[in-house]
């Protein structure tokens, strides 16, 4: 199974936060299943680590790069059918970087590994 991971699905995991559920650890534990981690997720770290949102302990230069190897994830980049779905998505979630998420997850056709209830609304299999 192939799945792609909220933001704070993984920073919780790779830093072995005790927020990230069991069930959700379980699945990103499991070596069978490809874990992606989108282009998007890694903007929105850069973006809250410069307003010092959040602290890595590092650069976002060297902390994307080294828990993705850490953590067995990949990158799932941005495609020009990622960005035009995000135009027919209903407007349940403001967030840019989760439409973001949304957009990929319903053009892959990938579940979604999110503590975030919101994301149901749209349809789409949230796994947590």
């Amino acid at each position: 199974m192939t799945l792609l991971l909220d933001t704070h699905t993984f920073l919780w995991f790779c830093q072995d936060d005790p927020a990230l559920s069991a069930s959700a650890r379980i699945l990103l534990e499991n070596p069978d299943h490809r874990k992606l981690v989108s282009l998007a997720s890694c903007w929105e770290i850069a973006i809250k680590a410069g307003l010092g949102k959040l602290n890595l302990g590092e650069s976002c230069e060297s902390y994307i790069p080294n828990a993705l190897t850490r953590c067995v994830f990949e990158l799932l980049p941005i495609s020009l059918a990622h960005i035009t779905a995000v135009e027919a998505l209903p407007r349940y979630h403001r967030d840019p970087f989760d439409r973001m998420l949304l957009a990929q997850a319903k053009v892959e056709g990938f579940p979604i590994v999110s503590g975030d209830i919101a994301f149901d609304d749209y349809g789409f299999t949230r796994l947590w």
